[in-house]
């Protein structure tokens, strides 16, 4: 047991040991009293130490496999932040190959196939935007409602007297929220009233 202690203490520890053991060498032996013990007494003592030996290995095995999963939940929370946009990014995928598609037919096109272009860009625009409404995207309509600065951005007023001041007359760039998170604030011009 004392080899297993001595191996695993730091070289300051058994620097500090050597020194305490040859400074109580260097002074005069304090009288030791002699305590006779029995067999069970000397058995309990063996079984307590193998005991401690056994415990103290656990111990170490233990801090051992707390500091390999220590270890291997910062790697995996790594690499978690580093791909996760994976799912979205594939899902996003088929939307690009339909626009080069689109593109590679408009190389191609004939002249009254405007019309069928429109179409198929239409189509790739509302595949795109349900992808970012099921990823959690949500637009932010401001249109007709009161102004709102933790929703809305104004870049400027208009005098109108068909709208309350303060409401939004107009939205210039939508707004787009994740779930509760405000990602842009939709760009508007709010209504004041007409000087008079």
């Amino acid at each position: 047991m004392f080899q297993k202690i001595w191996k695993s203490m730091s070289e300051e520890k058994k620097n500090e040991a050597a020194s305490a053991a040859e400074q109580s060498a260097a002074e005069p032996l304090a009288e030791v009293k002699m305590v006779s013990l029995n067999v069970d007494d000397f058995e309990q003592i063996k079984d307590k130490a193998a005991k401690a030996d056994e415990h103290w290995d656990r111990l170490l095995r233990q801090t051992a496999e707390f500091e390999n999963f220590k270890k291997r939940a910062a790697r995996e929370r790594q690499e978690a932040i580093k791909f996760a946009n994976e799912s979205l990014l594939g899902r996003l995928i088929p939307v690009l190959d339909n626009f080069e598609m689109a593109l590679a037919a408009t190389s191609q096109a004939k002249e009254n196939s405007t019309e069928s272009l429109k179409a198929g860009v239409d189509m790739i625009a509302g595949q795109l935007r349900n992808l970012l409404i099921e990823a959690g995207l949500e637009e932010i309509d401001a249109t007709g409602k009161p102004f709102d600065p933790n929703l809305h951005e104004a870049v400027s007023q208009q005098e109108t007297v068909e709208a309350p001041e303060g409401q939004v007359v107009q939205q210039i760039r939508k707004g787009y929220k994740l779930k509760e998170r405000l990602i842009r604030p939709a760009t508007v011009v709010v209504a004041k009233k007409p000087a008079a």
